[in-house]
């Protein structure tokens, strides 16, 4: 029997608990995970995409069965490259299952016999997204309880 491998993609700028517990929940589903960082033309990034692979690699660095990429253009381009036949998106609320949905029926038809595994964050890290955590670290705010204590933020040079 083949691995089981699954794409976690986003942009994780920056990593969240909130990921950390999808991330935890797609391994017990899959042999490995990848954690993709898309590079998004709509975002402006607050950090590289190579510090956020440094901060991810730290989170994972004793679980050989988490993956760190980036890549460009379609996820459903990164699964093909990589033989990867399934995604894993975390909900946090209805609305994110609406959105989530949409992308994943096009992907579906992108990539045949693709699979979309939607997973409900944990209610304790659910209420905070990564956009709100931005703007904690940009205004100073307390943002370190929402982040995983391997993401260390340099606010000083921001």
């Amino acid at each position: 029997m083949s691995n089981r491998v699954a794409v976690f993609p986003g942009t994780f700028d920056p990593f969240t608990n909130g990921h950390y517990d999808i991330v935890l929940k797609a391994l017990k589903l899959f042999d490995v995970v990848y954690i993709a960082i898309g590079h998004n033309a709509n975002k402006k990034h607050l950090f590289s995409i190579e510090k956020r692979m440094e901060w991810i690699k730290a989170v994972f660095k004793n679980q050989p069965r988490v993956k760190v990429d980036s890549y460009t253009g379609l996820t459903s381009a990164f699964c093909k490259k990589n033989n990867i036949e399934f995604i894993v998106r975390g909900l946090r609320t209805s609305y994110d299952f609406e959105y989530e949905k949409q992308i994943a029926r096009v992907n579906e038809h992108l990539n045949e016999g693709m699979l979309n595994v939607f997973l409900i964050s944990d209610e304790k890290v659910s209420s905070v997204s990564s956009t709100i955590v931005r703007d904690l670290i940009i205004y100073q705010g307390d943002y370190k309880s929402f982040i995983p204590k391997e993401v260390v933020i340099d606010v000083e040079h921001l």
